[in-house]
């Protein structure tokens, strides 16, 4: 892997504007099986809801067989064959609200190789994206995206790691094929791992559907936000520590660890841990 050519796209920028209209937020919802209100000109949008926007428009014929765009665009063409979200931080300064033309600015920031728990290569790109509308700066978005290869027999297992064992709250989530389905539409996430159960399980060698990292970070702050209304999020940093799939049940917790800020997490029903995060109360 020439780690120097692929760093030559560190600074490449592309640009998207998008109206928010209010049915995104909508629909995702009704998929999540939540009552909301549905929201008019000049509502905010709940957090994390600026990822139904700004599709990756994509003709398909240049689709690589995972479904993500060929690479060697705005992105690296990485030979590594997996790729997966690995986390973020974002921060909240201005709401987005209903009726905004907001501009969507990504920029590659970083690319770093490291070795995985298990060994393996990694390849970890970064992203910055900056969310404007009318009044400004609305959100700050660092995210890593990582790359590596599909395990071979033999390989070593990597350590799962154990989620805390206190907690303030614990509301257990089942995520199945159809609501995969519908986040992925929303989101124009074609990444067939997450709704071709064929390709997940027989060329990634999965042994379900994978739950999107985005979407388990937005099952983490709805959760904040109906058992801490009250608090205004300005920071939130997660990291996907292991993989969640759609045959299994699993529990998104949270703890007051101070008057400024909550540790979230989400975790296997054998208690591995399989998303971390910190939120920061403004």
């Amino acid at each position: 892997m020439d780690i120097d050519y692929l760093r030559k796209w560190v600074g490449r920028t592309e640009r998207a504007f998008d109206d928010i209209s209010p049915t995104p937020p909508a629909v995702l919802a009704a998929a999540l099986d939540r009552q909301e209100p549905r929201l008019a000109d000049g509502d905010p949008l709940p957090l994390l809801r600026h990822w139904l926007y700004f599709p990756a428009v994509t003709r398909r014929s240049e689709l690589d067989p995972d479904g993500h765009p060929r690479r060697g665009g705005f992105l690296p063409p990485v030979p590594l064959q997996r790729r997966l979200f690995a986390g973020a931080k974002l921060t909240f300064n201005l709401p987005i609200r209903v009726g905004d033309n907001v501009e969507r600015t990504s920029r590659v920031v970083g690319i770093d190789q490291k070795t995985g728990r298990a060994g393996d290569p990694l390849l970890f790109v970064r992203v910055q994206r900056e969310y404007r509308n009318q009044s400004g700066m609305t959100v700050l978005e660092d995210h890593d995206i990582v790359y590596r290869d599909r395990p071979k027999p033999g390989d070593a297992v990597p350590p799962t790691r154990l989620a805390p064992e206190e907690h303030d709250w614990a509301d257990e989530m089942k995520v199945d094929e159809v609501l995969l389905f519908q986040y992925s539409a929303l989101t124009f996430n074609q990444h067939r791992i997450h709704y071709d159960r064929t390709y997940a399980t027989t060329e990634e060698g999965y042994p379900g559907l994978m739950v999107h990292a985005p979407l388990v970070a937005t099952l983490l702050v709805d959760s904040l936000r109906d058992h801490l209304p009250a608090r205004r999020l300005q920071t939130l940093e997660f990291r996907a520590v292991g993989p969640l799939f759609d045959n299994e049940p699993f529990l998104v917790c949270g703890q007051r660890r101070s008057v400024g800020e909550a540790r979230l997490w989400a975790q296997k029903m054998d208690g591995s841990l399989a998303m971390d995060a910190l939120a920061v109360f403004g």
